[in-house]
């Protein structure tokens, strides 16, 4: 096969579009967060913190204030991806049907599996 109708094949699986739309939502999902920690939690966190706007704080030649605010969104943008997704959605899953009771046994003689139904063995004959 050529290279072209090897790629044609590559993108036409549906893993691919799948992976495809799952960036186009992560990206609009991206940005509602971003807005949320930007919007709400970061004013709530600057209100807390006195001096204002402690994300120009700088430390010699490092700009601490940059780094804590990246760790700072961060966290919260993790918190909401795992109260959205991890704990919403989840609730959302079915359970799991109990396990089916197994329909063989197993001799105690010989170790070997048998019918639930049987009353001897098949292997070495004893009751079962």
């Amino acid at each position: 096969m050529s290279m072209t109708s090897d790629f044609k094949d590559f993108i036409a699986k549906g893993n691919v579009i799948d992976l495809a739309v799952a960036v186009v939502i992560g990206g609009a999902f991206g940005k509602i967060v971003t807005a949320l920690v930007e919007g709400v939690i970061m004013p709530l966190v600057g209100l807390a913190v006195p001096g204002g706007d402690w994300r120009t704080m700088v430390t010699g030649p490092f700009k601490t204030g940059s780094v804590l605010g990246a760790v700072v969104d961060f966290i919260c943008i993790a918190l909401v991806v795992f109260i959205v997704f991890v704990k919403g959605l989840g609730s959302l899953k079915k359970k799991e049907a109990p396990a089916a009771e197994p329909d063989t046994k197993i001799c105690p003689a010989c170790l070997e599996t048998v019918p639930k139904g049987a009353t001897r063995c098949k292997h070495c004959t004893s009751q079962v």
